[in-house]
């Protein structure tokens, strides 16, 4: 099997899963577990990771796969979706091991450019979601999670506590959340 009809059949599968086809997502896992090793292997190896950290690897991307499998986009490839995750997850690993390393651009060129694509509509929904949010909710989360501001910066500009401020940012993802999991389930 060709790797493009491989990850075809992944597609499939997880589009399946997302539905709640249980068996088509025990066949994606199946599928795709020994790629994710040899993957995290390779990983490992081109960032002078021991080879032995490719198995913890490997189970924290099927944690995230399983956790994060509604984000993946049923449009685009699948592929480039776990391969963002293998080497975030190995970076995580490598990070909490005091471990500093660079990531060539040939590796996220993919991603990137197929993120400007659909910018202004990620934008655009993210104003809408946010729109339903109250204040000061809708500013705190506008301000660390899209401008990037830290949880300090916002508690000193809002005159609120940073603790306020983290639990107000934790409501309020949990309304986003329920809001997307309601819109999400109405698209089906």
């Amino acid at each position: 099997m060709s790797h493009s009809a491989r990850e075809e059949q992944w597609a499939v599968w997880m589009r399946a899963a997302i539905s709640g086809d249980v068996q088509a997502y025990h066949r994606f896992l199946s599928a795709v577990t020994p790629h994710l090793r040899a993957m995290a292997r390779r990983r490992c190896e081109q960032f002078g990771a021991p080879v032995s950290e490719a198995e913890d690897v490997v189970q924290e991307v099927l944690l995230t796969i399983h956790l994060k499998r509604g984000t993946w986009d049923a449009s685009r490839p699948i592929g480039p979706w776990i391969s963002t995750i293998v080497r975030n997850k190995l970076i995580d690993g490598l990070r909490r091991r005091g471990r500093h390393t660079s990531v060539p651009i040939d590796d996220v060129i993919d991603i990137l450019e197929a993120e400007d694509q659909t910018d202004a509509l990620d934008r655009l929904d993210v104003d809408r979601m946010l729109e339903q949010l109250k204040d000061p909710q809708k500013t705190i989360v506008r301000s660390i999670s899209v401008e990037g501001t830290s949880v300090r910066e916002t508690a000193d500009r809002l005159q609120m506590t940073e603790g306020a401020v983290r639990v107000a940012l934790h409501r309020a993802l949990k309304v986003l959340a329920a809001l997307y999991r309601s819109e999400t389930s109405e698209n089906r």
